[in-house]
């Protein structure tokens, strides 16, 4: 039995893809605001623990699964 090798060249579909996405995204799209806007979700997420919420997420800072918020540059 003979082997098939087979190469197929994503490229243009790539392009394709890619250019749909920035597409649905619009000119409006301020992926620095994204940003910003994440991270004060995040800081809303993990404010105001309780004591046992606290001492989960520190486990899981500590395990490397969440990265150490105190630890990330502060952005004006």
């Amino acid at each position: 039995m003979a082997d098939h090798n087979f190469a197929y060249d994503l490229t243009l579909d790539e392009v394709r893809r890619r250019s749909a996405v920035m597409a649905a995204l619009g000119d409006d799209w301020d992926p620095v605001a994204v940003l910003a806007e994440e991270e004060l979700a995040y800081d809303m997420l993990y404010s105001n623990l309780d004591d046992e919420q606290q001492r989960i997420y520190d486990e899981l800072v500590e395990a490397g699964i969440l990265p150490d918020r105190a630890m990330r540059p502060v952005v004006d």
